[in-house]
């Protein structure tokens, strides 16, 4: 079974092919926001296209960075890149890949939020691997949260919009975020605000133990919110800033445990993805299997 991975985030596209659980293909693009969600599309043509001329596609899983109506399968918006508000991306991309040469192969397209998709490829294949239940965060462009339950289901919510842990209030007198608030830990420590707030990449702020310091202490009340509400039994965290290693894990696991309750301590376990940037990736293959309910996947977690 061959099955297409998408990631669509807000600084970059990456497009995976699978045959079986063996990464067959990658291919990893900046993304044009001034071109928008067109911009994006046309190059998300550009790759499947040639794969799909020359390998059937039977799935495919996508995870998108930003807020996903999954029961409708439709992008609720992207406040990164703009043009994406109800737009039906799964059956956009089934009319894509389905080029005339394949036109025989039903492809099936499911979409999820990029950090449930995250999540799920952590769960199934890295950090999470027998740690349910599980919370990861991604730690990027924007900041987003995915639950994995005990018995491996995704929790989205009643509306899809479980775990949005970027939009927590961490300073009610903070700087103004694109949602409309103020003080969200999305707008206080995600990449794209760090880099317009300091004028220095997040890669070179991590560098920076003084930074680091003062920036732990508003990511670990984000993430006190989550260890009192779920229990989980561990915090994954992946995106780019995640790469920082231990120069930013070590100073977060130390706040954390000042800030979380004594009895909370016991089980508390930070780590960073194991599948790095390919987090989304790996969980678009299993989102697409799940769907599929393929029982290997579905084993997994028993």
């Amino acid at each position: 079974m061959n099955t297409l991975a998408v990631d669509i985030g807000g600084t970059k596209l990456a497009v995976a092919l699978f045959e079986g659980e063996r990464m067959a293909r990658r291919e990893v693009r900046p993304t044009d926001r001034e071109a928008g969600r067109d911009g994006t599309l046309r190059q998300l043509e550009e790759i499947t296209h040639v794969w799909a001329r020359e390998t059937p596609i039977h799935r495919c899983g996508i995870g998108f960075g930003g807020p996903v109506d999954f029961t409708r399968q439709r992008v609720a918006l992207s406040t990164h890149v703009g043009g994406w508000q109800d737009f039906a991306l799964p059956e956009h991309v089934r009319r894509m890949v389905n080029v005339p040469v394949v036109m025989d192969v039903v492809m099936d397209v499911v979409m999820d939020n990029d950090a449930n998709v995250g999540a799920l490829g952590e769960a199934v294949y890295g950090a999470g691997r027998g740690a349910l239940p599980l919370f990861y965060m991604t730690l990027s462009t924007g900041i987003g949260g995915g639950i994995i339950l005990a018995d491996g289901q995704v929790y989205r919510g009643a509306d899809s919009w479980a775990a949005e842990i970027g939009h927590l209030t961490i300073r009610p007198d903070g700087p103004e975020c694109l949602c409309g608030a103020r003080g969200c830990l999305e707008r206080l420590c995600c990449g794209l605000w760090l880099e317009r707030d300091y004028g220095r990449s997040p890669r070179e702020l991590m560098q920076d133990p003084a930074f680091v310091e003062r920036y732990v202490v508003d990511l670990a009340q984000g993430l006190k919110c989550a260890v009192m509400l779920l229990n989980p039994a561990r915090i994954v965290i992946g995106g780019g800033i995640a790469n920082a290693g231990d120069a930013l894990f070590v100073p977060l696991r130390k706040e954390l445990r000042r800030q979380v309750t004594a009895w909370s301590r016991a089980r508390l376990d930070v780590v960073p993805a194991q599948l790095g940037d390919d987090s989304v990736l790996w969980g678009a293959l299993a989102l697409a299997a799940l769907s599929g309910r393929d029982p290997a996947q579905s084993s997994r977690f028993s």
